[in-house]
């Protein structure tokens, strides 16, 4: 794999970027990582012990996360996620990771690598990191979606799920909906459970209610953006509270701290695995390549992680979706991408 890394994006950046490179670097050998941002001052983040796999690639300024992200691009095409996107078009890499501004992301991978063949809209991947960890898209790209564009982030999302959680077979695709039977939600949920299931093209186990989200009912749940990004932000916010309540219960008394100390090791393991720098960021798919958008206050440990999981995807990922693609708008029930 060959990664292009925007060093400039994100809350702590360029430091805290470039450190998370290098640790993936040592740890991915055969794999290339390419440092988009000012080369001067990356040059002096990794001084004289600089991993052989690493390289640098000019680039000036970063978009901020308050800019409108079409403008900004338009206005500075040498800005350092659009640098990245580009070696991504170019064929100079593979893949690239940013954690700047997350829409404008969304706007270089679309504008400087286009969209797979049959997939108007993307979608964000991101893993909910349950006992049994479950991909959810769409996270917030698409708010607006048709029951086609559900179909498709049904196939991405079983495709890349086989490739990342490492499955044995076919994923289980479920539909977020407010009920179990067919007939309920709204339209866009009753006509896309009928395509996704008539499509053939995935192992549909049915709707999913949202207190079923984390119980392992399916591998991948699909739903619009704007629930997604819903359920998502929930999700992480329900989990800060629970462990600022069990921080709170277990140092109110010298009894309950003596308890703490004895399943400290176990909630530490806990908080770790719902860490969401455990998996460093969220892959975009539907564009051609692997474009994955990291916290805004991503560490080092969080972006060496994000590199890790596009190494892991592989190289032939994007290509493995466009055949999936092709392969269900082939049939009639794939028809009218």
């Amino acid at each position: 794999m060959r990664i292009a890394v925007d060093v400039l994006g994100g809350d702590e950046a360029p430091g805290e970027i470039v450190s998370g490179a290098v640790a993936a670097a040592k740890r991915l050998p055969e794999d290339e990582i390419l440092l988009v941002g000012d080369e001067a001052r990356v040059s002096e983040l990794l001084g004289p012990e600089k991993p052989q796999n690493l390289s640098l690639h000019d680039a000036r300024g970063a978009v901020g996360m308050e800019e409108e992200p079409a403008s900004a691009l338009r206005a500075r095409p040498d800005a350092s996620v659009a640098v990245a996107a580009s070696l991504v078009r170019g064929g100079e890499a593979d893949a690239f990771f940013s954690a700047g501004n997350t829409g404008a992301t969304v706007a270089a991978a679309l504008l400087r690598i286009g969209r797979l063949g049959g997939c108007r809209r993307p979608a964000i991947a991101t893993v909910l990191p349950f006992s049994s960890p479950v991909l959810l898209l769409d996270a917030g790209a698409t708010t607006m979606c048709r029951p086609q564009d559900m179909l498709n982030f049904a196939i991405l999302g079983g495709v890349f799920a086989e490739r990342y959680f490492e499955l044995d077979g076919d994923a289980r695709i479920g539909l977020i909906n407010v009920g179990e039977e067919p007939g309920k939600g709204d339209d866009l949920a009753k006509e896309s459970h009928a395509l996704i299931r008539d499509s053939g093209a995935v192992r549909f186990v049915g709707n999913v209610e949202g207190r079923d989200i984390g119980s392992g009912a399916a591998d991948v749940l699909v739903t619009d953006g704007f629930t997604g990004n819903v359920v998502l932000k929930t999700a992480e916010g329900v989990s800060r509270e629970i462990f600022g309540m069990l921080r709170s219960a277990m140092t109110a008394n010298t009894v309950s701290k003596l308890a703490a100390g004895v399943l400290r090791p176990r909630l530490l393991k806990m908080r770790d695995r719902l860490d969401p720098e455990n998996y460093g960021g969220s892959f975009l798919l539907g564009v051609k390549g692997s474009v994955v958008i990291g916290h805004g206050n991503s560490k080092a440990r969080g972006v060496e992680n994000a590199l890790l999981g596009i190494s892991r995807a592989g190289a032939g990922l994007s290509g493995a979706l466009q055949q999936a693609l092709d392969r269900a708008h082939a049939t009639p029930a794939g028809d009218g991408a």
